[in-house]
């Protein structure tokens, strides 16, 4: 299939190229995760089949593989990754000219080219070749991250989670070389251990460790190393959503935040929207998914979006979520202010917010069940203007996903409880 994909994506994605005596190039990267490397044989194999020089950079984040696909003025990109999933799992995203996400439109293109893929692919000279080794593009990334976050973190002790993934040659010397004391731990990815128990999904030894180094803050990525979230040095978790709002404030108070204007998804808290309201900052809301906040940042021409699971765009900077970044700009408003994470997030009052994720069969007939739908109207009466639910499915997982908001803990776990277990028995 990846042979196949990478055949239909060369296909699609370089057939209105313009005329030109270069034969077009793609960038291929991934994270360390074992399925990785035959994923990228077959996909440079496919892509070379129609004609594309292929670069593989290697294991590198997945908005490195965005910068890159820019920097090199390749025609596409590929990062193999299955981000925040179990090593098991591993999946592909594709990025057009310039290292950006591809609509659902171009997708579905793609996937019909796979049925549809003329035999007449070129031959002989017209093959693409296949270069195993870009290596400046660590380099290239690493430089990209220091321009864009030109502040002296010295003073400020960080302990990084790189969850045996991408980010674990890259965060700890981005953060480094920026002035901080960094103390890495889950940084020595061996193909089988990416975000086994670590990372942004398993926050408890990040806590821990934050607390035996005596450090300032602590940040945790993903397998692909495009999220963050953060620990403040008392051991509290700090979510997307209190990131997105220091940084938000952060941006408005200097002129950065066009419009003043933050884009998030349905899944942040009510309390972002509270808190943006009141340092008069505009929220819109999307659709769950890191593809529909860049849409709407990129359609209003906004400067910050993100997910309250640590996808954080800034649009300046890079065309994806990058972790990195984030960690760079949520440590330099530490620098610039002299004022600790906790306090920083204090902008924010978080609300009970009660997340269950349901294993279930079949996503849709979830989402036509009647007796779901009656049971979720129920639950907004009881929770009235004070509370919300939302229930959607995983996008990359056979799950479905029951959100509930309440003023107080112990409704939002009842009323969460009561609607995962009507989901389960459809």
């Amino acid at each position: 299939m990846a042979l196949q994909l990478g055949a239909a994506a060369a296909h699609v994605l370089t057939r209105d190229r313009a005329a030109s005596d270069r034969r077009p190039t793609a960038i291929v990267g991934r994270d360390p995760r074992v399925s990785g490397e035959m994923l990228a044989a077959a996909l440079s194999a496919g892509m070379a089949s129609r004609g594309v020089d292929v670069l593989r950079v290697g294991v590198l984040p997945t908005p490195a593989v965005a910068f890159l696909t820019d920097d090199y003025g390749a025609d596409m990109g590929v990062m193999i990754s299955a981000s925040h999933n179990p090593m098991p799992d591993n999946g592909i995203k594709f990025f057009s000219a310039g290292g950006r996400k591809l609509p659902d439109s171009v997708e579905d293109e793609i996937e019909a080219a796979m049925a549809e893929l003329p035999d007449d692919g070129p031959t002989g000279t017209g093959v693409g070749r296949v270069i195993e080794e870009a290596p400046d593009a660590k380099d290239r990334y690493l430089k990209h991250l220091a321009e864009a976050t030109p502040v002296d973190l010295s003073g400020i002790k960080v302990v990084v989670d790189a969850a045996n993934g991408a980010a674990s040659s890259v965060a700890p010397k981005a953060y480094a070389a920026a002035g901080a004391e960094v103390v890495a731990i889950h940084n020595r990815p061996n193909a089988y251990n990416i975000n086994d128990n670590c990372g942004s999904t398993h926050m408890d030894q990040l806590q821990k460790a934050v607390l035996e180094h005596g450090a300032d803050l602590g940040l945790a990525h993903d397998g692909d190393a495009d999220r963050c979230l953060a620990v403040d040095a008392e051991g509290n978790i700090i979510d997307g959503d209190q990131i997105m709002a220091v940084l938000a404030v952060a941006m408005k108070e200097k002129s950065e935040l066009r419009k003043n204007t933050l884009v998030a998804t349905v899944m942040s808290n009510l309390g972002l929207r509270l808190a943006m309201e009141e340092q008069g900052i505009t929220m819109l809301e999307t659709k769950v998914g890191d593809r529909y906040v860049l849409e709407e940042l990129n359609a209003g021409d906004y400067r910050l979006g993100g997910e309250q699971s640590g996808h954080i765009v800034l649009p300046v900077h890079c065309t994806t979520g990058d972790g990195t970044m984030t960690g760079l700009k949520l440590m330099a408003r530490m620098a610039e202010t002299g004022q600790s994470l906790k306090d920083l997030a204090g902008v924010m009052t978080v609300l009970p917010q009660v997340l269950i994720n349901v294993p279930v069969a079949n996503k849709t007939a979830i989402l036509e069940s009647a007796v779901v739908q009656e049971s979720m109207a129920e639950a907004e009466s009881e929770l009235g203007s004070t509370g919300r639910v939302l229930l959607r499915p995983s996008g990359t997982e056979q799950l479905f996903r029951v959100m509930v908001e309440a003023t107080e803990s112990e409704q939002a776990r009842r009323v969460a409880g009561r609607l995962a277990a009507v989901v389960a028995a459809v």
